[in-house]
């Protein structure tokens, strides 16, 4: 901070040693300002501010999952958000979870006719079965898949979760 002073005051050594206390205090503070962009980039963010991140998008993060899992949730929760509700952003959302690959069977339907008295798409009784295959099924805690499931599907669809390889 002294080369920003007048050079008046740099050439004081009472200003210089005053001025000194003020750069050991400010330059940790400096430094995160000067990488603030880093800090809000989820894959770049030091591991301990990736939790505060998380809560910004509304993302819990469970401290046993890998780094690089915590990174690519927190990545990807806008982009999720915007498909929550349906199969595809379901299968997204597992997907970016485990690391695996997943099918989702449902019981719904969608259709349209011009009489108004047509058979209504789907099954009467809903429901819902989630596979996800993984090379090591041991990795892949069960009740993470079956939360993120309850989660993201309506309150009265019954569902089944399998992890397989």
């Amino acid at each position: 901070m002294l080369d920003l002073l007048p050079s008046v005051y740099q050439e004081d050594p009472f200003t210089e040693r005053f001025i000194a206390g003020f750069d050991d205090v400010l330059a940790p503070i400096l430094s995160t300002v000067d990488c603030l962009v880093d800090y809000l980039d989820p894959l770049l963010a030091p591991a301990d501010f990736l939790a505060w991140l998380s809560g910004w998008v509304g993302i819990d993060l469970d401290e046993g999952w890998p780094l690089e899992r915590r990174r690519a949730v927190v990545a990807s929760a806008v982009e999720m958000y915007r498909m929550r509700g349906t199969v595809n952003g379901l299968r997204a959302h597992l997907e970016v979870l485990t690391g695996g690959t997943v099918d989702v069977a449902d019981s719904g339907g969608v259709a349209w006719s011009t009489n108004p008295a047509a058979d209504l798409p789907g099954e009467a009784h809903p429901r819902l079965a989630v596979r996800v295959r993984v090379p090591d099924p041991a990795q892949v805690p069960t009740d993470l898949v079956e939360d993120a499931v309850a989660a993201g599907k309506p309150a009265h669809v019954v569902h089944r979760v399998e992890v397989t390889t």
